[in-house]
């Protein structure tokens, strides 16, 4: 797979960028690097980028700016690369789109296993066969095979690796009451602690794409003190 599978690197520190490329050029992975989001724009413009691996601390364009920019475009893998101060800005990432995230100091290793996730999901959804398994509610479509979510008018709605991940376990299983430990089991690429807010900022998110007034919402509610039960059905 590494082969076939381009990533650019956007970080503005010469010596990490350098580094970050050489281990993955290593691993089989073409590679392109940019050191800003003039650059990013100049290298994603060839429109084979399968993986961008995003600094948020950037001169000029932070790497939030350019993640919004990219959100509007494209469904390309993103995984943020952060400080260890920057917890809100990682919720905010996970927020505006960004698949996954790695903090800084962080081990080369996980960064390449998390890549490596996010690409055979990127890969799987392209070549999804005929064969699919849908899931009907309130006039939405989910197809779990080519992880594609279909509003009630017919567009496609796009949804993160988290976001599909933790709705396709609420949809499976309608009218069960899902702790937050139990939906972050369905988010196989994430490690996690008692504080973790990943399922409610994903829930929330989930809220805004799907529920006709998201403070009021009808199809996935909060159970308080529990977790989360989803009341759309099967359609």
């Amino acid at each position: 797979m590494a082969q076939n599978n381009h990533i650019l690197i956007v970080e503005d520190d010469a010596t990490s960028r350098v580094t970050l490329a050489g281990y993955f050029a290593k691993e089989g992975f073409r590679i392109s690097e940019a050191a800003d989001g003039e650059e990013m724009r100049k290298a994603f413009a060839g429109g084979d980028v399968d993986l961008i691996l995003l600094d948020i601390r950037l001169p000029g364009e932070d790497g939030l700016t350019l993640l919004k920019e990219i959100r509007q475009k494209s469904r390309v893998g993103v995984i943020m690369v952060t400080g260890r101060s920057d917890e809100v800005d990682r919720v905010v990432a996970l927020e505006m789109g960004a698949d996954d995230y790695v903090t800084k100091p962080f081990n080369m290793r996980e960064l390449l296993a998390r890549s490596k996730n996010l690409l055979a999901r990127t890969v799987e959804f392209r070549l999804a066969g005929p064969e699919e398994r849908v899931r009907n509610f309130a006039g939405w479509q989910l197809n779990l095979d080519m992880r594609r979510l279909v509003s009630p008018e017919g567009k496609d709605v796009y949804l993160t690796r988290g976001e599909f991940e933790l709705l396709s376990a609420l949809v499976n299983q309608p009218g069960r009451v899902m702790t937050r430990d139990n939906l972050l089991d369905y988010l196989n690429h994430r490690e996690w602690d008692p504080s973790d807010r990943t399922v409610d900022v994903l829930i929330g998110r989930l809220r805004r794409k799907i529920e006709d007034d998201p403070k009021r919402p009808e199809l996935i509610m909060t159970v308080h003190g529990v977790g989360y039960v989803f009341t759309g059905g099967r359609g």
